[in-house]
Order: structure tokens, then sequence, then C-alpha cells
């Protein structure tokens, strides 16, 4: 079935591709802790995804309930952007050694445990991300409606479209990971600076559109 491949590689495009916080959050994941917390991060990521289609498809009471507290939802995720870029911004330090060499972390079970968690709830709270999969879901699944077998239709879409973003958001991990490689301690504490601003700046921004556009509405 080449058609429910091609839709789902067009979403797979569509949401590799979307400009928001999760993509500056795995390269910053990647360029300060190494390729195995930027993998850590991904999976994380990949695993809210899979989350919202599951709940998409098999719980839509559940996911309505969830769009209709999207306000409430948004807020937090800023919340969460904001004290995020605070943390990276201020208190994320480039650690050198005494040849002003940056020193690679050792990280931990517990510490690998929390990257996941942190690219979990970065992308689930992200109200962009799931009214995405809301809408597409509705609107493959009318697409499954025509055919003979919707099943193994829905399937393949969301399986192809989920495949296709892990395999570029690791690729993005693979390209930051040898870019790491060639950083400074300065360069390093700039990147930092600057993923701490766009990450809050997309807290802001995120809080101000749903508050702002929710005012609006009530009026």
């Amino acid at each position: 079935m080449l058609a429910p491949i091609i839709k789902g590689l067009v979403l797979g495009i569509f949401l590799s591709i979307s400009v928001g916080p999760v993509i500056f959050a795995i390269i910053k994941q990647s360029i300060n802790n190494g390729h195995k917390a930027g993998y850590t991060f991904v999976a994380g990521v990949s695993a809210s995804d899979i989350t919202l289609v599951l709940v998409c498809n098999f719980f839509t009471t559940l996911f309505t309930m969830a769009l209709s507290h999207s306000a409430a939802i948004a807020v937090t995720g800023s919340i969460f952007l904001i004290i995020v870029g605070f943390y990276t911004l201020f208190f994320k330090k480039v650690k050198t050694d005494e040849e002003n060499k940056i020193i690679e972390k050792k990280f931990r079970k517990r510490d690998f445990a929390g990257v996941f968690l942190a690219g979990y709830f970065m992308n689930i709270l992200n109200p962009g991300v799931f009214i995405f999969w809301f809408a597409w879901t509705a609107a493959i699944i009318g697409d499954a409606a025509d055919t003979v077998n919707p099943a193994q239709y829905k399937f393949i879409v969301f399986f192809t479209c989920l495949v296709f973003v892990l395999l570029s958001d690791i690729l993005k991990v693979y390209f930051a990971g040898k870019l790491r490689s060639k950083l400074t301690a300065k360069n390093l504490h700039y990147i930092n600076i600057l993923s701490g601003l766009i990450l809050i700046g997309f807290g802001i921004a995120l809080c101000w559109g749903v508050l702002h556009f929710g005012d609006a509405i009530k009026k």
C-alpha cells in the first residue's frame, strides 16, 4: 500500500521540520551532554508522540477532555519551558579541565531517566503537538474508512510517520555531536545562553498566546 506510506512520510517531514522548542532542546541536549543524552532525550520525545497517537486512536474521549483544558496544559508547558530556559541561562555551567577542555559529564541511570522525562514532557505539554495529532488522526481515520483494511491503513501511516520523525531526530543528535567536538568552552557557554533565551522566548510566547486568544474568545 503506497498511499499510506506516502501520507506517513509527508506527515513525518512536516512534523520533523516544524520549528519549536523541542528541536532546539534536542540540539542543546546533544551539544551539552553528548550523544547518549541526546538519544535519550529523543527517546522521550518519541515516547510522547506514541502516547498521543494511542490516545487519539483508542481514547478519544480522554483526548477531547485534554483539548478542553488546552489552556491549562499550555500554561503548564510554558512554565516548564521558562524554568528550563532560566536554568540553562543562569545555572548551566560548562566544566573544563586544567587545559580548558570540556569535561564529559558522567551520567547515571537516574540522570538518563531525567533526560528521558524532560523530552517526554516538553513534547507532550506543547498544545501544538497534541492538536497536530488530533487533527491528523481525525483526517486519517476518515481516509481509512474508504479502504479495504482501515486498521492496516492507519497503522502504516502512523508507523511510517513516527519512524521518520525518530530517524530525523537521531540525525539531529548525530550532527550536533559532530559539532560538539569542535566547540570550545566559550562557544558552548554562548550556545547555552542562546538556548536559554530561545526556550524562555517560546515559553512566554506560548503563555501570551493562550491568555491573549483565550480572552479574545471569551469576549
